[in-house]
């Protein structure tokens, strides 16, 4: 979720206090929450620490998981690390599907190329008779018809 004010929902714009009051925590929990590695804010020139509204987010899924769901931070730390690892595969999977269509597609248009030139190599073989065996060669000369299907 943006914020209107900044436009870009990563740029840091709340003090701590402001954070924490959106995020519904202490500010202090939010100093535990950066030591512990669960929250990164941007620092501005003076070393003041800046949330984002990402930031804001993440603060309140931390609340959920811990308040609600009842876990610990290790657990929060394991759940943000498998979320991030399921956020590479999907990206993973969706580059592997974008390439195996272009080389689906690849392959379709090679095989029509390699068909349009089977069919000018085709030449239809007219036989010189219909006959199995050749006239003269026949005990009493009797000629056997052959009938081909066209398909």
């Amino acid at each position: 979720m943006a914020d209107d004010r900044s436009g870009d929902a990563a740029r840091g714009v709340y003090m701590i206090s402001v954070a924490a009051e959106l995020a519904g925590m202490h500010p202090q929990t939010l100093r535990i929450y950066e030591a512990r590695g669960l929250i990164t804010p941007k620092r501005s020139p003076k070393n003041t620490r800046l949330y984002s509204e990402e930031d804001v987010e993440r603060l309140r899924r931390i609340q959920e998981l811990t308040g609600e769901l009842g876990m610990n931070l290790a657990g929060v730390e394991k759940v943000f690390e498998l979320e991030q690892e399921l956020d590479r595969l999907r990206r993973r999977m969706r580059n592997l599907e974008r390439a195996a269509a272009r080389a689906q597609k690849e392959l379709e248009e090679e095989l029509e190329r390699v068909r349009r030139s089977f069919k000018r190599e085709l030449v239809v073989y007219e036989p010189p008779s219909q006959a199995l065996v050749p006239p003269e060669t026949t005990a009493d000369g009797v000629r056997i018809p052959i009938r081909r299907s066209r398909r």
